[in-house]
């Protein structure tokens, strides 16, 4: 029987895992903490029984991954739930755009931008399915579907900026600009317009949902799939040089370039090991968790139903914060997510105090404390805000990178997502996952298709792994 080590249990890693174990392949995944799931991770914090998300919450592109859908991990006790609104994108003077499952329901609610939003939805959202396997592999491949995933592609091509000017109403324009800047990336970039449009899509089809009892249940869900398979997790295990590993067949790895470099040193080529080495990271987050009673009393009454909340203002005032994060300047009002998962998920909550969750984009490797300014930009929409606070727990860019260390400079999406590194992946190659050592492949975000909770670069790596067995 083949073996296989995967270091890092986050969701990639676990993905990896499970695909060589249904192959037949011997697995044990390495952790170096003393709990699995990398981003995805749930614990009490500042009262008892308040469940707060560690990183990962919201999962558009989780719960229709193709990957994901197809292990049945209902099974092992993994339950979605989905708010009654998906994400509001309030304004100052008290209106919002407001996105819901429906393109139908979220068009109307757009005015003259309705025809506009149903004209770039309609049509990939009913084909989601099938060119949802070509957008999460890599974008240098023959695609199965090529004409459904040109009329996805083609305005996935621009900048934000430009498709940003397809709408008329600063309710639609802050709401795709908000979405978009999920990318960490400056808007009027080319290719910066691609993520929005995949979560927007992504989230049309299957909805912005959460996992009842917090993200880790997508973890357990998968760990226990994974056992019944035979692959094992050890934790506790950190893998600081190649003479960690025992003798193996092929090994993945579920960490961030830059370290598959520290690690492996001299045994990577050299043309790899510059890569990774040269890997550029992004802006950072940010993290407050607060516990609130009575929720937060949102001037916009649709985000009072929303699962996810996106504080930012306007398009233009959005994009000036993504520009100055990117130039390594801190501004006054950062572009702030706040997450709202208790309202799909009430057992969050304990009794009347509600977890929120909540970050704010960063420059790379920020020192000062943006706790604050998190603040005042809900206090901005939702007066009388901070007088319902009653605790709350920070996380720092410093301990992000601390918390997992693929977040380097609090960085939470494993890499700067520039054009080179959205087509190639770490390093200029067709093969993305290779490391350039015979059976040692990479899993992470780093890699194809990127960020999110869907597996793919786990279960991509995977395939080329088994390819390399056969």
């Amino acid at each position: 029987m083949s073996t296989a080590l995967v270091v890092g249990s986050g969701p990639n890693g676990l993905a990896a895992a499970i695909v060589l174990a249904k192959a037949g392949v011997q697995v044990t995944v390495l952790e170096a903490a003393h709990d699995i799931g990398g981003g995805a991770r749930t614990h009490e914090a500042i009262v008892p029984g308040l469940l707060h998300d560690q990183c990962a919450a919201i999962h558009p592109m989780a719960v229709g991954s193709p990957f994901l859908r197809s292990l049945d991990l209902a099974r092992y006790g993994l339950t979605w739930a989905w708010p009654q609104i998906d994400c509001v994108h309030p304004l100052d003077d008290g209106s919002a755009g407001v996105l819901r499952r429906s393109i139908a329901e979220t068009a109307a609610g757009l005015g003259a931008d309705g025809r506009a939003w149903r004209l770039l939805f309609e049509r990939p959202t009913a084909r989601y399915d099938r060119i949802s396997p070509d957008i999460m592999r890599p974008l240098l491949r023959v695609p199965r579907h090529p004409l459904s995933l040109a009329r996805f592609g083609i305005p996935a091509l621009a900048s934000a900026d430009l498709l940003a000017e397809v709408f008329r109403t600063p309710q639609a324009r802050g709401l795709f600009g908000g979405v978009a800047a999920h990318a960490f990336s400056p808007l009027h970039r080319p290719l910066s317009a691609g993520i929005g449009l995949g979560i927007l899509t992504a989230g049309h089809a299957y909805g912005w949902v959460v996992a009842a009892g917090g993200s880790q249940r997508i973890t357990d869900a998968m760990a226990a799939l994974l056992g019944d398979l035979g692959g094992k997790i050890e934790t506790g295990v950190r893998v600081a040089s190649g003479a960690d590993l025992p003798a193996t067949d092929i090994v993945l790895w579920d960490l961030a370039p830059s370290v598959v470099a520290e690690i492996l040193a001299d045994r990577l080529p050299a043309r790899v090991s510059e890569a990774y080495r040269r890997f550029r990271y992004g802006p950072g987050a940010f993290k407050v968790d607060f516990a609130v009673e009575g929720g937060i009393p949102w001037t916009a009454a649709a985000a009072r139903r929303a699962g996810t909340v996106h504080l930012g203002g306007t398009y233009a005032e959005i994009a000036a914060t993504e520009r100055d994060i990117h130039a390594g300047r801190m501004p006054e009002r950062p572009f702030v997510l706040v997450g709202q998962q208790y309202l799909a998920d009430p057992a969050r909550s304990v009794g009347d105090v509600h977890p929120i969750w909540t970050y704010a984009h960063v420059p790379h490797g920020y020192t000062g404390d943006a706790t604050e300014a998190i603040i005042s930009q809900i206090q901005r929409f939702a007066p009388g805000f901070r007088d319902r606070v009653i605790g709350t727990t920070v996380r720092t860019t410093t301990g992000f990178a601390e918390y997992n260390a693929n977040y380097v400079g609090g960085n939470i999406m494993t890499g700067a997502k520039d054009i080179p590194q959205l087509i190639f992946g770490p390093r200029k190659t067709l093969q993305p996952y290779d490391v350039g050592i015979p059976g040692h492949y990479l899993c992470s975000a780093a890699t194809p298709p990127g960020p999110g909770l869907h597996g793919m670069c786990g279960a991509n790596s995977a395939e080329r792994a088994l390819r390399h067995l056969r």
